[in-house]
Order: C-alpha cells, then structure tokens, then sequence
C-alpha cells in the first residue's frame, strides 16, 4: 500500500518497536517523514532475537523518519514517564501511541510458573495502561491523535483462556475499559478526540518471535509484517473522531479500504 504523506511530521510513540509488527509500523510510518519513539529494551544484541532498539532507529532514519530510540522497560513508571518527556523535549508533543509491547507464552495453566504470569501481565495490560496514561496529556492536544493497541478481539470462548490470552485480553479491555472502569477509554476521552482501537491480524504473522515458539516451519503458514502495518497505517490516518472504539483485523481494514476505493472509481463523475 502506497503512503500518502499523512503522517509527515506526526509524532509516534511506540513500544516494543525493536523489531516484529513494531518496527514495521514504524518503518511505514516513517516513509511518511514522521518522527518515531522506539520505546523497547533491547539496547544490546539479544542471542535469540535480532535487532536493538539502535538498529531499529537506524532503519527509520534511512527510511525517511527521524527517530528517538529510548531504553524503556515499560513496568517501570519512571523510565516510561522519562522516555515520554524526552520525546515531547524533542519532538514537542505526542500524536500517535502504538501500545505494541508484549510479553508472551503459549502455556497452559500448570505449565505457566506465576514469575512469567506477571511478566505478561505487568507488560500486556498495566503497560499499556501505563504508556496510556502518560501520552494521554500529550494526545489530548494533537490534531488527529491516536491510541492504537496491537491486541485481539475480546473472544469470550474457553478454548482461548490460557495465561497469555488473558494478558492480552487486558490490553484489549483497555480500549472499552481503562483499569476495567464503566466508562472505557475510547469514551472516556470521545469528546477530546482522541480514538482509542486494537489491531489484530487474521493469520499469523512471520516475526522472530513467532520463530523462537513454533519453529522456523511454522514461519511458511504466515503472513509478513507489512499486512499489518498497512492496516496500522489506515487506522492511524483515519479522522480520529470517527473511528474509536472498536476492535480491528488487519485483513478486513485494508478490504474496506479497498472496496471505498472501488466505490469511488465506479461512481458516476460529474462534468461541469
């Protein structure tokens, strides 16, 4: 999907962005020329997962962005709130949030020990709370600002309830629910313009990650990571005002883009 030059001089902050579906959506975005806040801890190689938040910031600059790469563990308030004002020092505000980071094991109950249940946990849902609430100041201000969160559809089956899903789940409630309240997130600050979405992908999508748990095999049964950055790039171009709220997949984003483009190629044009 061609850019359109709308996110030229946005200010994106983005977490986990070293590598996998976070670096693709800040890649894309920084084709645009927007300025990019790689939040992630990896500021040294890691021996299973390529890429550190410097290399990453490298791309971006090569792409056409510019890049501010912070060492954030984001359960830790201070290093978030501190990588949030060097941003806003250097940028001068924050328009977009992408909360990406995410901890994950595909474990079942006794096979998940309670140290990694509250990694996921304290990663998944409070650091997306946390990110939230430090760039909401920032976002309130923006003209056309964004939340978007990169966690799946609430699916209320059984078959889905297992450790990792649940601490995804919690990113999800904090689209509709900000800390689970009556009033969630997305209309909690409706009247300030901010959208609030999650972001899914239909398939699975070939990041190392997905090759460190299922295999190098596994990566032929899925799509890349720039399914969802397009799809990131539509949402996050969208007139914050009228899109929030809502749970999106990546495949069914860019099908609607297309058949609006359908539509309007195919309408009757009016000559003058």
């Amino acid at each position: 999907m061609l850019n359109t030059g709308k996110l030229a001089g946005k200010t994106i902050f983005i977490s986990g962005a070293s590598r996998g579906i976070g670096k693709a959506i800040a890649l894309k975005a920084a084709k645009d020329g927007a300025n990019i806040v790689i939040a992630a801890k990896t500021a040294e190689p890691h021996p299973k997962l390529p890429g550190t938040i410097y290399t990453a910031a490298e791309e971006v600059e090569k792409a056409g962005g510019q890049c501010l790469p912070c060492i954030v563990d984001i359960r830790d308030e201070s290093a978030v709130k501190t990588a949030v004002e060097k941003a806003v020092q250097k940028f001068g505000g924050i328009d977009i949030l992408v909360n990406n980071a995410s901890a994950i094991s595909l474990t079942g109950t006794l096979a998940t020990p309670m140290k990694r249940y509250d990694l996921m946990n304290g990663v998944n849902t409070r650091g997306t709370f946390l990110c939230s609430q430090a760039c909401i100041p920032y976002l309130k201000v923006a003209k056309n600002p964004h939340i978007l969160n990169i966690s799946p559809p609430l699916n209320m089956k059984p078959l889905w309830f297992k450790a990792y899903t649940i601490a995804k789940y919690g990113m999800s409630m904090c689209v509709l629910g900000m800390a689970m309240c009556v009033l969630g997130m997305a209309e909690e600050f409706k009247d300030d313009g901010v959208a609030v979405n999650a972001l899914w992908p239909k398939t699975a999508i070939k990041t190392a990650a997905m090759e460190m748990l299922a295999g190098g095999d596994a990566l032929q049964q899925c799509r890349k990571t720039d399914i969802m950055s397009d799809a990131a790039y539509v949402v996050l171009t969208t007139d914050s005002k009228s899109r929030t709220g809502e749970f999106l997949i990546d495949e069914d984003v860019l099908r609607e883009l297309l058949y609006a483009i359908i539509t309007v190629y195919k309408s009757p044009r009016t000559t003058i």
